[in-house]
């Protein structure tokens, strides 16, 4: 779905997400991320789970829509880390997508390697990469035509076993990627990821077990989106204090190092 907010797309940086009124029938707004900003306009990719947004869905151009945003923090870009591996798994694949548009934009020698898992056939035009990736099998070359238009390396994983995917967990592929490298390469990476809480969890012990940075986008049940109603509340450890941080405003990004995983067990 593509919204013309400019106001909000001139604030915009990857990582936020809009708290979107779905029908005027339905007093709850949902949260969903934002995929790219594109001519003043937000571009939003949204799976259809329940009434208001299979509502959503049937919008038709011109049809007004009330959200509010740009709300959470962002993700952080340094220089310090210019390759950076963005990691996405089913509804968190659109974040990863604006950060690659985002970090192409800049103009940048930074090169991205994106990861991106389904078990759904997935929402893009597919195509096959010329990117070469001499660290896996030639077979494995299914993309996003999008990202390959920019010249970013991209591979997809799945266990529905489809035509140029790799079959495994996108951790299963980002562990062959980076064994192959230098521990200098290494060095120069930092890890970015969005999907479901499994995953995110898999993601840190992969970032763990390679010393590397990682921030993940944290997802919760969510009612205000503005931190009053402190319902999407997450356990945090940071300087040996456990607390509890809303994911609407103190996230939906945070340290994966500092998530206590344990919390979902």
């Amino acid at each position: 779905m593509r919204i013309h907010a400019p106001t909000c797309a001139a604030k915009a940086k990857p990582g936020n997400f809009v708290h979107v009124k779905c029908d005027d029938s339905l007093s709850m707004r949902r949260p969903l991320s934002i995929m790219r900003i594109e001519d003043d306009c937000l571009e939003i990719l949204y799976k259809i789970v329940g009434n208001g947004l299979r509502n959503l869905s049937l919008k038709v151009p011109g049809s007004k829509i009330s959200l509010l945003g740009p709300i959470g923090k962002p993700f952080k870009l340094t220089n310090k880390y210019p390759i950076p591996l963005l990691i996405g798994g089913g509804v968190g694949i659109p974040p990863m997508i604006y950060i690659a548009d985002y970090i192409r934009k800049l103009n940048i020698n930074w090169t991205p390697m994106v990861i991106l898992g389904s078990e759904l056939p997935f929402p893009f035009k597919l195509v096959q990469s010329k990117i070469e990736t001499p660290w896996i099998n030639k077979d494995i070359n299914s993309t996003i035509s999008l990202l390959e238009s920019w010249k970013i390396t991209c591979r997809l994983t799945s266990l529905a076993k489809f035509e140029g995917c790799y079959n495994g967990f996108v951790t299963d592929l980002a562990d062959e990627w980076l064994k192959t490298l230098s521990k200098k390469e290494i060095e120069n990476i930092e890890i970015f990821s969005c999907g479901p809480t499994p995953m995110l969890k898999a993601v840190a012990l992969l970032a763990k077990k390679y010393d590397i940075p990682c921030q993940v986008s944290m997802e919760e049940f969510m009612a205000c989106a503005v931190g009053g109603c402190a319902g999407c509340t997450i356990e945090i450890k940071s300087d040996n204090v456990n607390s509890m941080k809303r994911v609407c405003v103190d996230g939906p990004i945070f340290n994966a190092s500092e998530v206590v995983w344990q919390q979902y067990e």
